[in-house]
């Protein structure tokens, strides 16, 4: 099994990003992908959800800036990143869950000026 995730870069405040993570290994329709984050000191968050019938959930600290969404047909989740304010400085973490719990390697993403 494996989860790649790209897209993570150096963007200035009020940017937008969007992260990619592509699977293989899992039958990804039928998992549960989320996005989570880890900043330096801070407690690993979890940022969004999207179920295999794309039922949504975001952190509130996210909510109205970031979107998930799937495309089953190329084992891909993503995530749009808006209106980026310096505390959404993270690896971001690509996860798979439902009868396994994958992980991938994470992506940096930087929010300065």
């Amino acid at each position: 099994v494996q989860l790649v995730e790209s897209g993570g870069d150096l963007v200035q405040p009020g940017g937008s990003l969007r992260l990619s993570c592509t699977t293989s290994g899992i039958t990804f329709s039928i998992y549960a992908m989320s996005w989570y984050r880890l900043a330096p000191g801070r407690q690993r968050e979890l940022v969004a959800t999207i179920s295999s019938d794309d039922y949504t959930n975001y952190s509130d600290s996210v909510k109205g800036r970031f979107t998930i969404w799937r495309d089953n047909a190329k084992n891909t989740v993503y995530l749009q990143m808006d209106s980026l304010i310096f505390e959404d400085t993270a690896v971001y973490y690509c996860n798979a869950h439902r009868t396994g719990n994958y992980w991938g390697q994470g992506t940096q993403v930087t929010v300065s000026s």
